[in-house]
Formats: structure tokens, C-alpha cells, sequence
């Protein structure tokens, strides 16, 4: 039976998960909260790298299990369980000694985990609220999730650099605030009521869905399609040359030339970049379509990383900082993206576990900060890993060719 509900609800809803995405997305100042640990503790590129590619990969099975139990559970409670597990991970962070594997298993597996429960929960509920808005209203949550960076993480950097403050301090205020939040939203955030009917798509997003708004296909046979493993590599392909920039950006700005102090405001201002590509590639989705905005995201992953090879072979600040804002927009188009081809491909009733386990492809992907890490070690240089993701991209282009409807 239809219901006709408040409109205006939907935009608290929608305000709301901004705000969590924003905090949540403390995922991404993973290159200024590992400075002090690099300082006291002598761990090397590598080995922190190694710590991103854990928390990354517990992010997506911590969304996936989200997704797996979204029909059986409250948001409240998904909600609740990522606040207990984020705190966990940074409480036990901050109290830390000289032990890498404390670490992993603090911040990479519990707070992992806890992000993944949060953020598979707010962008399967507050997407519901917005079948004719999808593309705007996953680019402004997931923007949040970007900002991070600039936001949040310049303010723990500032008090990770007071004497009386320090790194360990920090990462408990994180926690507390970051844990609040998240228990405030979990009161908030809810379903749409059964049968509530929302206006219809307008433009290309209307052509979209109308192509398949007859299919709700479940995650089992999800995975028998050739179209979802397309997409799965393709967003490998793409969300590296995010991975490696996001948790290297300070390393390749003071390898340009940079002083610290200037390195860590560029990578808050460079993280502009991630949020900028999710707004834009939300909005691209709904007004040119799926395919159009497939082939601009191709064509912003092939010239980005090409650009920081030219600026670390140049010493050019200003062309690596350059680079890297466009490393981070094309790394914006991963995740609108995501939430754009499930919804529109396989569907709205399944549509939590079907992104949790697209999602799963962010393993894989944070390996490329493994490998950046590795290879600088190795080389003393980051210009080999960028080649290569040059190279990830021309195959994500020529793939994105054969990616069709179901």
C-alpha cells in the first residue's frame, strides 16, 4: 500500500549522514595520523602502508557484514555496533607501545570494521530516501566522507604538534567525538516507511533507472553476472590510484620539495579533491548518465597519475600538487559510482549486501599502498608506482567499453 510521507524528512536524514560520512571518513587522514607514529615508534613507509591496506580491507568486510545482517537488524543497532568497535580501535591505538601488530589489529581491524558497519549503513538507509536524487544524494555524503581530511584531520595534526596535547591524547578526543557521533545518528537514521513514495527521476538518472527498474536481482546471483565482475575490476583498477595517493600525499609533496608544515595544509586542501569528485560524479550520474561519466572517470584516472610522474621526475610542487587533486577527484568517482551501477543494475531491495560486496573489491585496492610503500623503499622513489597505475587506468578505460546493462 502507498504512503505519502513528509518530504522534508528525507533531508535530515540525508544532513545527518553527511555529518557521520564526515567523521567516519577520518579513514582518509591516514597520511597525517601516521606522521608522529613514524617519528616515535622509526616504522617505515611500508609497514604504515601496510596498516591502511588492513583498515581499508576491515572496512569492507565490516560493511559487508553490515549489509549481510541489514534485513535482519535496525540501522540503530549497525549503528551502535560500528560506535563500540571505532572506539575500541582508537582507545587501544592510543595507548600503544612500540608494537606494530597492536596497531593493526587496534586501528586497522576494530576501527576498520567499526567505519564499514557505519558507512554501508548510512548510504544503504539514506539512500533509500532519495530513488529520484540518488546520484546527489550519494555525492554529498560521500563528499563528507572525503573532506575528512581537510576538516577534521588538519585539527587532530595541530593538536598532534602541541607539547602538551601529542598524538596519544588526540586519537582519545577522535574517539569520543567521533563515537558520539555516531551513537547520536544511530536515534536518528531510519528506513523509509513501507510503501512511502518519493518523486520520480527526472533526466538521464530517469532513463537509467527505467532500464532496469524492473530487476531486483539478490546478491547470489549478483555474482553470476559478468556485468558485476566488470565493475568489480574496473573499480579496482580505478580506486588504486586513489589508495596509493591518499596514504602517501605528504611523502610526495615533501619529496616536490616541500616543507612539512606546508605538506600536511596541502593534503587538507588536496582532499578537496575526493570530495569534489564524489559531488561532481553524483551529479554527472544524474544529469549525462552511467556510461558518459564511466568515460570522464577514465579519462581523469589516465592523466592524473601521469601528472605526479611528471612533477616527481621535475621537482615540481606546484605540478604534484596538482596531480594529486586530480588522483583524489578520480578516487571521488569510485564510490558514487559504486552506489550508482547496484542500484541501477541489480536493483533497491538488496541494495545494502549487493554494495557490501562490491564494496570487497577495497581489498584488493588498498594493496596499492602496500605497493607504493614497498616500491619506495625499494627505489627511493615514487614515480614507478605512478607508472603503473597509469597502466591500471588504460585497462580500466578499455574495460569500461564491455561493461553492459543486465
Amino acid at each position: 500500500m502507498e504512503k505519502k510521507v513528509n518530504i522534508n524528512v528525507r533531508w535530515v536524514q540525508l544532513v545527518v549522514g553527511v555529518i557521520v560520512l564526515l567523521f567516519a571518513g577520518i579513514i582518509y587522514a591516514w597520511s597525517i595520523l601516521n606522521a608522529p607514529l613514524k617519528n616515535e615508534f622509526g616504522w617505515n613507509a611500508a609497514q604504515l602502508g601496510l596498516n591502511f591496506t588492513i583498515t581499508v580491507s576491515l572496512f569492507c568486510i565490516g560493511g559487508f557484514i553490515s549489509g549481510l545482517i541489514s534485513k535482519k537488524t535496525t540501522p540503530m543497532l549497525r549503528l551502535l555496533i560500528g560506535a563500540v568497535l571505532f572506539f575500541a580501535g582508537f582507545l587501544i591505538a592510543s595507548q600503544m607501545g612500540n608494537s606494530i601488530a597492536v596497531l593493526y589489529l587496534s586501528y586497522g581491524v576494530l576501527a576498520g570494521l567499526g567505519i564499514g558497519f557505519v558507512y554501508n549503513t548510512i548510504i544503504g538507509v539514506v539512500s533509500a530516501w532519495f530513488p529520484d536524487k540518488r546520484g546527489l544524494a550519494s555525492g554529498l555524503m560521500l563528499m563528507g566522507f572525503g573532506l575528512n581530511s581537510i576538516l577534521i584531520g588538519k585539527i587532530a595534526d595541530a593538536y598532534i604538534k602541541m607539547e602538551n596535547v601529542g598524538w596519544r591524547t588526540t586519537y582519545i578526543v577522535l574517539a569520543i567525538i567521533t563515537t558520539v557521533i555516531f551513537i547520536i545518528a544511530a536515534f536518528i537514521i531510519k528506513n523509509p516507511p513501507a510503501g512511502a513514495v518519493f518523486p520520480a527521476p527526472k533526466g538521464a538518472a530517469s532513463k537509467d533507472q527505467g532500464d532496469v527498474k524492473a530487476l531486483e536481482i539478490p546478491p547470489l546471483q549478483m555474482i553470476k553476472r559478468a556485468s558485476f565482475w566488470q565493475l568489480f575490476i574496473f573499480f579496482i583498477l580505478l580506486a588504486s590510484v586513489g589508495s596509493a595517493s591518499i596514504s602517501f600525499a605528504k611523502n610526495i609533496i615533501t619529496d616536490a620539495g616541500a616543507a612539512d608544515t606546508f605538506a600536511v595544509t596541502m593534503v587538507g586542501l588536496i582532499s578537496i579533491g575526493n570530495g569534489l569528485g564524489r559531488l561532481v560524479s553524483g551529479w554527472l550520474f544524474d544529469n549525462i548518465g552511467r556510461r558518459k561519466t564511466q568515460f570522464v572517470t577514465s579519462a581523469v584516472a589516465i592523466v592524473a597519475p601521469l601528472v605526479v610522474v611528471l612533477a616527481l621526475v621535475t621537482h615540481s610542487l606546484g605540478i604534484a600538487i596538482t596531480g594529486l587533486i586530480l588522483c583524489y577527484i578520480s578516487y571521488g568517482f569510485a564510490p558514487t559510482g559504486s552506489t550508482a551501477f547496484i542500484g541501477a543494475f541489480f536493483g533497491q531491495k538488496n541494495f545494502s549486501m549487493n554494495l557490501g560486496i562490491l564494496n570487497l573489491q577495497l581489498i584488493l585496492t588498498s594493496f596499492a599502498a602496500t605497493l607504493a610503500g614497498s616500491l619506495k623503499v625499494a627505489t627511493g622513489s615514487f614515480v614507478s608506482m605512478y607508472i603503473i597505475l597509469a597502466a591500471f587506468s588504460v585497462v580500466g578505460l578499455v574495460l569500461n567499453i564491455f561493461i553492459k546493462k543486465p
